[in-house]
């Protein structure tokens, strides 16, 4: 029997922007496996920084829904580049909007905890007023609001700290992929540096919330099913420091190495990081609350998977 949505009946077709990223990379997946009419629109597919092509790219595609998990998401390189980061996280998420209202799409924005300063003193919920204190906060922010301005339908939702495997669609290679923003790998990095009898300092004054990209990707296909509207807050449960992930990565996997909790003042950066973005979900919602799962019992999940 078919939901509403058509699930089921394979008429439900949904683009992705942004595949080849962590995140797309297990949505396309978890999307197809539901029966969904997924189209991958990679940055090889399309320019979100020019109008033409985004409407030409997606009027060509006729979706009924529109995730755009396209973005600059290196925190330094935003910093140092802010017209390259608005031209991508702004004015992209204007364009897909633009075209999402023309051709009545429900139009899916994935945007991150950094919106938020970090003062809050304790986890963030959807109806916190945003804050951003850098470039890449600030561009991700200013998506939002022009995505809620432009398209009747829209979901805003707010990831933090992604981690997982994820695999290359084109030569089917599975690779571990980043567990913090930009180019270094977190968890690979202290792995490294322990095995070799490296010395390592964390800090555990910063505080996130650490999330599977396989529970999120979930977590959005089931919204994408009910058809959800508004800002949801998709992390997994709990909060905890770079210092607190460092030792339940060592516990996991079996290492004791010389850790060494330190203050972020120790690690100066052109772009502030907000204190504690760590994020929660208003109200209860017994779907959502299955599938993202605590964060230590997601990363011993992602750990088991790999070794």
């Amino acid at each position: 029997m078919c939901s509403s949505l058509g699930i089921g009946c394979n008429t439900v077709r949904v683009a992705v922007i942004g595949s080849s990223g962590l995140f797309g990379s297990f949505l396309i997946p978890i999307l197809s496996d539901e029966k969904y009419d997924v189209i991958s629109v990679s940055h090889d597919d399309i320019n979100c920084g020019d109008s033409e092509s985004v409407r030409v790219a997606l009027e060509s595609i006729e979706p009924e829904v529109v995730i755009n998990c396209a973005a600059v998401t290196d925190v330094e390189t935003c910093q140092d580049q802010p017209e390259y980061a608005f031209q991508v996280n702004v004015l992209g998420a204007l364009y897909i909007a633009q075209v999402c209202a023309r051709v009545g799409s429900l139009c899916v924005y994935t945007s991150t905890d950094f919106v938020f300063d970090g003062e809050k003193g304790e986890p963030y919920t959807e109806d916190d007023c945003p804050n951003p204190i850098n470039v890449y906060g600030a561009s991700k922010y200013a998506g939002e609001m022009l995505v809620r301005q432009t398209c009747p339908q829209w979901l805003i939702v707010r990831m933090a700290s992604l981690f997982g495997t994820a695999q290359d669609k084109k030569s089917g290679r599975i690779s571990r992929l980043r567990l913090v923003r930009g180019k270094r790998s977190f968890v690979d990095t202290i792995i490294e540096k322990a095995r070799v009898g490296e010395s390592l300092r964390v800090v555990d004054d910063v505080y996130m919330s650490p999330t599977y990209a396989r529970d999120a990707s979930r977590a959005l296909e089931l919204l994408v099913r009910q058809r959800a509207t508004g800002i949801v807050h998709l992390t997994n449960a709990g909060r905890c420091s770079w210092y607190e992930l460092a030792k339940k990565t060592f516990e996991i996997v079996g290492l004791s190495p010389s850790l060494e909790a330190r203050s972020s003042c120790d690690y100066p950066y052109n772009a502030r990081r907000p204190k504690d973005s760590s994020l929660r979900r208003r109200a209860s919602n017994d779907g959502l609350d299955a599938l993202l799962r605590p964060w230590q019992q997601a990363i011993e999940e992602y750990f088991d998977g790999e070794r």
